[in-house]
């Protein structure tokens, strides 16, 4: 079975954008916007894990100590970053 050709298109949420731009160290930053732009747009799927309710659908990948959580819409080729947050808050609805 193929994966569908192209990239996932990146849309992120006002939240983990704030974060990315002022709130994270800038190193964490730096490599969670790597992260985010390069081989989670590739395949989102193969980065990160599916979580359990109550946060399903949502996955998460791992950048230090750091979670990234996002959406998939395969549908529309497209990863919603809904939130970047230490693991200690991350998980926490």
């Amino acid at each position: 079975m193929s994966e569908p050709e192209g990239r996932y298109r990146l849309v992120m949420a006002r939240s983990a954008a704030r974060a990315l731009s002022t709130t994270l160290p800038e190193k964490v930053a730096t490599a969670v916007y790597e992260f985010v732009t390069g081989p989670l747009l590739d395949n989102p799927r193969r980065v990160g894990k599916p979580l359990e309710p109550p946060l399903t659908p949502a996955d998460s990948a791992r950048r230090g100590t750091y979670r990234v959580l996002y959406l998939i819409d395969d549908a529309n080729r497209r990863v919603e970053v809904t939130a970047i947050s230490h693991r200690s808050d991350a998980y926490r609805t």
